[in-house]
């Protein structure tokens, strides 16, 4: 399948060091930072994951270089602060790429809405409109501006903030709405699909990979539970280590 991703796309950086004493003239810590690490966030985050799965994938995302810096314990795994840099609103996505003619050349688009400017309600409602297999995960609250989308992740804290937008639309969603849980596995339909316990490192980018998992292995067998359960292990693999990583 050729695979088609497009959405907001960021810098992860963590840096990581240790704490032993307080600031003299203020009671904060004094971090020591002794080595980082650095990979794609967000939509490339998606993008990665899907690579690494053994997908043909293209993307088209923000031009804007945005920064997520984490400072962590490298002993405990403690998040001290995060630094985030140029976190503006995107540059819209330019027209051409909403179109039919240019979506047509991929077999699956996959949304990564992280809800920085670069796709709008209306973006996004064309790219669905004007693609019959469209998998998305997004910041925003649903309306019928999400109708048209084939499959759409959202995790349980984005799920209660958009409720009461689409109670009046549960006909619309019911099929495809699949609401990621944390460490309690996701549920569809009303149906939860748990996950194996395992000791969490790190939850950054779980949400990616397990929508890469679920694009993946819905594409080869077609079949909704069996591709949960699938995006369900990649996500649990993935947590167990720090920082944000691939599958």
């Amino acid at each position: 399948m050729k695979v088609l991703v497009v959405g907001d796309a960021c810098e992860d950086v963590y840096v990581y060091g240790a704490s032993n004493r307080l600031a003299p003239e203020a009671p904060v810590p004094v971090f020591v930072p002794r080595q980082s690490t650095t990979n794609g966030g967000m939509a490339l985050n998606v993008f990665a994951n899907l690579i690494a799965l053994g997908s043909e994938c293209e993307i088209i995302h923000n031009e804007e270089d945005i920064k997520k810096t984490r400072y962590v314990d490298e002993k405990t795994n403690h998040v001290f602060l995060r630094v985030d840099t140029d976190d503006k609103k995107c540059k819209r996505i330019k027209d051409k790429y909403l179109q039919k003619d240019f979506l047509s050349q991929y077999d699956v688009i996959v949304i990564s809405d992280y809800n920085k400017g670069f796709l709008t309600e209306e973006d996004i409602e064309k790219i669905c409109y004007n693609h019959s297999l469209t998998f998305m995960d997004t910041k925003k609250r649903l309306g019928r501006w999400s109708k048209d989308c084939t499959w759409i992740k959202i995790n349980e804290e984005e799920y209660k903030k958009t409720i009461d937008n689409i109670q009046h639309l549960d006909h619309i969603f019911d099929d495809k709405l699949i609401i990621t849980l944390s460490e309690r596995g996701c549920c569809y339909k009303g149906e939860v699909f748990p996950v194996e316990k395992v000791e969490i490192k790190d939850l950054s980018g779980a949400g990616d990979t397990f929508l890469a998992g679920f694009v993946c292995r819905f594409m080869q067998t077609r079949n909704t539970k069996e591709a949960i359960k699938f995006a369900n292990e990649c996500a649990t693999k993935v947590v167990q280590k720090r920082g944000v990583n691939i599958i």
